[in-house]
């Protein structure tokens, strides 16, 4: 694979690699995404906007300069922009690849970093130098606005251009707590959503604060991901529900909807409308209940992305998986192409989704389905317009 190294969102050669539940795999436009779905499936898609979440200022104690990026926040609420677990870095930027950036100063506990206007109290250290707990302190109207004039995205070296904001919210962005956008999402616009609904497959969301998915430190890494804070909505649950009791497939555009729905089942038993805070790691050995395919980036094999993958196939099919990307020149990275793995019938859980019931049930339940998503349709674009208005 290679660097994808432009900030474009959707360029019109962007490829997926589709392994299908066989362990078949091919190549296509990715622009053709919406072909691999069936009448009776649900499209899941995070719809977190990211936050410019990388601060430069000085740390006080020592004058020396510091980057501070956020990394975690306990909550989904925009109101809840007081605390944050956070990464920090000594001198320089993006540029330099995160793994060679230098330590920070000494941090200890009450020290402040003077971030613009903007004061960061560190509360305490979690478990390594580099990674902390902080405060901002002031009204959240202040923190909104120095976050908004002075932070900027989080960025790693492979993109040589700065980022604007712009560039890494996804076409759905609503609420602001995502710390890296949920680049999955960067496949889909409205054409795209319109014409999966027209093909009789539902459309519905969550809201996932995605983490950081590098932190340049081995020890910081192997630690991802962090416990992430979610909420599925009614609608979605619902929706969920009803495709799964139809026989459709749960396809998950993203590893953060992947991790929110299968956390969401660990914990109340079904997917629910819930507010929570995902704390499991889906790596290979993971018994995936719920989700049945995703949507998701060009991965390297040991990141947390790339083991999620591996819960969706065997080991030989991740392998050959893996030279496909690397012999096709797949971009990787979150402006880079994708993969669609539909979970392989060697990894079937004992849950029975399309069950005998289920399918004798078919008729009923796709018109039930039909008839909520009439109700549906109007509030959910009303939602998303009132997060793309100017």
């Amino acid at each position: 694979m290679i660097p994808a190294n432009l900030p474009i969102q959707r360029p019109p050669d962007a490829r997926v690699l589709v392994i299908d539940p066989g362990g078949q795999i091919r190549s296509m436009l990715r622009s053709r995404f919406p072909m691999l779905l069936r009448p009776g499936d649900v499209v899941v898609a995070n719809d977190a906007a990211t936050l410019p979440a990388s601060m430069f200022g000085v740390h006080k104690r020592s004058g020396r300069s510091v980057e501070l990026r956020l990394a975690g926040s306990e909550s989904v609420s925009p109101d809840d922009v007081k605390r944050f677990s956070a990464v920090v870095f000594g001198e320089g930027d993006y540029r330099t690849p995160t793994e060679l950036r230098p330590s920070p100063p000494e941090l200890r506990n009450g020290d402040a970093l003077q971030l613009g206007p903007l004061t960061a109290t560190v509360l305490q250290l979690l478990g390594h130098p580099r990674l902390v707990m902080i405060r901002f302190e002031g009204p959240s109207a202040h923190i909104w606005e120095c976050l908004a004039r002075y932070g900027r995205p989080i960025q790693y070296s492979h993109i040589p251009v700065p980022l604007a904001v712009w560039d890494t919210w996804t076409p759905i962005a609503g609420p602001p707590v995502a710390f890296e956008p949920p680049s999955a999402g960067f496949a889909l616009d409205w054409r795209t959503i319109d014409t999966i609904r027209r093909l009789g497959v539902h459309f519905a969301t969550i809201t996932h604060a995605a983490g950081l998915s590098s932190m340049g430190d081995e020890e910081l890494d192997a630690r991802l991901p962090f416990d992430e804070p979610y909420r599925i909505p009614h609608s979605t649950a619902r929706s969920i529900r009803l495709a799964r009791m139809a026989g459709g497939r749960v396809i998950a555009i993203g590893t953060t909807v992947v991790r929110a729905l299968e956390h969401s089942v660990s914990v109340h038993g079904s997917v629910c409308e819930t507010i929570d805070r995902a704390n499991n790691k889906i790596v290979p050995a993971t018994d995936l209940h719920v989700v049945n395919a995703v949507l998701s980036g060009a991965h390297e094999p040991g990141t947390s992305h790339h083991k999620l993958l591996a819960a969706f196939m065997d080991q030989p099919t991740l392998l050959r998986m893996d030279q496909a990307l690397q012999h096709h020149h797949y971009r990787a990275h979150e402006f880079g192409d994708s993969v669609f793995a539909e979970k392989s019938r060697n990894r079937e859980s004992s849950q029975v989704t399309g069950s005998i019931w289920a399918a004798t049930q078919r008729p009923r339940v796709l018109s039930v389905c039909q008839e909520a998503r009439k109700h549906e349709a109007t509030d959910f674009e009303n939602h998303a317009r009132s997060f793309t208005k100017v």
